[in-house]
């Protein structure tokens, strides 16, 4: 086994990396030696560490823990591409995260890179009819991580949720790639409405804390939505708004918001 998952670690870098993180980190903190074995280095690929972690924490009185990994591992086996979406949400933690130094720490200790994994499960099942399944994925991730994120949502690659406390985001809502988001964000709808009621937000978009976007409206791509801003109506591309409700101050001040992170608003 130990020689089996060497040679998948070597073909799989994210993975490999991923490894040699959890050994040093054992090596300086060897009481966490027996949470980092049973949720990493027991593992032989990426997506079945992944299922772990999706079963340890959502697993409850009602769902037993080997259910929810048998239904993690059958999606990952379903659709690789999901695996793939995981591999870029890691990688834009890593990148855009000053807190964070190593790949082990969204896998281990970051909820909203949790939330978001557990989340595309749920998306998956919704996809697939199986709806009261992905009903109970949606509810246990709202009550263990605090983010509600409706599985008919779509949301894109690349995807960092930071802190992720408080974050709602609706059924008919589109997340685009690279979108980056803090804690506090609603993407909600407006009144009783039935339908398509909540927004799209383009690629590369950068949402800052406790900002609410609501309606079917669109933000467009590298645009950049101000902490603690209500936006109500589209937002140009490349263009940052701010204010209650928002209104454009400017421009989004750089290429990729969204990478770039800088939330500043020079008015």
């Amino acid at each position: 086994m130990a020689e089996t998952r060497a040679n998948i670690s070597t073909l799989d870098p994210v993975w490999q990396t991923i490894c040699e993180e959890a050994q040093q980190a054992i090596r300086d903190e060897p009481l966490i030696g027996g949470f980092v074995h049973a949720s990493l280095l027991h593992h032989p690929t990426m997506e079945r560490a992944l299922a772990y972690r999706f079963a340890l924490k959502l697993s409850s009185n009602d769902m037993s823990e080997q259910i929810l990994r048998e239904i993690a591992e059958e999606v990952y086996t379903s659709a690789p591409d999901i695996v793939q979406m995981a591999r870029a949400d890691l990688m834009a933690v890593y990148d855009r995260d000053p807190a964070c130094h190593r790949y082990l720490q969204p896998m281990l200790y970051f909820k909203g890179f949790q939330a978001l994994q557990a989340y595309r499960i749920g998306h998956w099942l919704w996809n697939h009819d199986r709806r009261d399944m992905s009903y109970f994925v949606q509810m246990r991730v709202s009550e263990v991580f605090g983010v509600d994120i409706h599985p008919a949502a779509k949301m894109g690659r690349g995807v960092m949720i930071d802190h992720a406390h408080s974050i709602v985001i609706g059924e008919t809502a589109v997340v685009g790639d690279n979108v980056s988001m803090l804690h506090s964000v609603t993407l909600g709808g407006t009144g009783k409405q039935d339908g398509d009621r909540h927004p799209k937000i383009d690629e590369g978009v950068l949402i800052g804390a406790g900002a609410k976007v609501l309606g079917n409206i669109r933000v467009g791509r590298c645009s950049r939505i101000a902490a603690g801003s209500v936006v109500l109506q589209d937002v140009p591309c490349c263009t940052t708004v701010a204010g209650v409700p928002a209104r454009v101050v400017g421009e989004a001040g750089c290429a990729q918001p969204s990478v770039n992170m800088d939330h500043l608003v020079n008015e």
